[in-house]
């Protein structure tokens, strides 16, 4: 399963994917690859999130299929759980957090954490600085030139920039950081 233009939804307290073809299936602790594709999403773009995740569900990490298949169910429920017609991970691979009602809202000590949690890029400060210049339009000779590096180190930023946030390219990266 590709993680774009999906919608996560709860219903009967089982999570749900409505997929970008129209199909609508429950995620089970069988779905291996989904799962795993969601844990990876949330672990590059939410690290504290899954940090908090990993914690929270330490004491079941012992059966690692339902280990990782309540992380996601977790996070689901804190952030998508209502059923719309916005995707909730969209073609760009931005999440579009909802506001789900919780009797914990406002006292749980995982709010702004998994619930509704800020994007991390987990860029260093040196790709950070890189990656604003080529977001600015600026070719890499020319980011070396204004940052004083060599061509090299600008070019193991940018190649490092995009592993890390699992991107093919400047089109991507131009999309995915317009959108943030």
């Amino acid at each position: 399963m590709v993680l774009k233009n999906i919608e996560f939804f709860t219903y009967e307290q089982e999570v749900w994917i409505r997929e970008a073809d129209g199909n609508t299936h429950k995620l089970t602790e069988t779905d291996y690859e989904t799962v795993r594709n969601i844990l990876e999403y949330i672990s590059t773009f939410y690290p504290k999130a899954y940090k908090a995740l990993t914690d929270e569900y330490k004491a079941i990490a012992f059966n690692m299929p339902f280990y990782r298949y309540r992380m996601v169910c977790r996070f689901i429920r804190c952030n998508f759980a209502a059923l719309d017609n916005t995707p909730d991970i969209d073609s760009n691979m931005h999440s579009t957090f909802e506001y789900i009602q919780c009797p914990l809202r406002g006292e749980c000590k995982h709010e702004n954490v998994i619930c509704r949690p800020t994007f991390d890029h987990q860029l260093s400060p040196a790709e950070m600085r890189v990656m604003r210049l080529v977001y600015e339009g600026l070719n890499e000779s020319d980011i070396a030139d204004k940052l004083r590096l060599s061509p090299f180190t600008v070019h193991t930023h940018v190649r490092n920039a995009y592993s890390r946030l699992g991107l093919l390219g400047i089109g991507e990266f131009v999309k995915f950081a317009a959108g943030y």
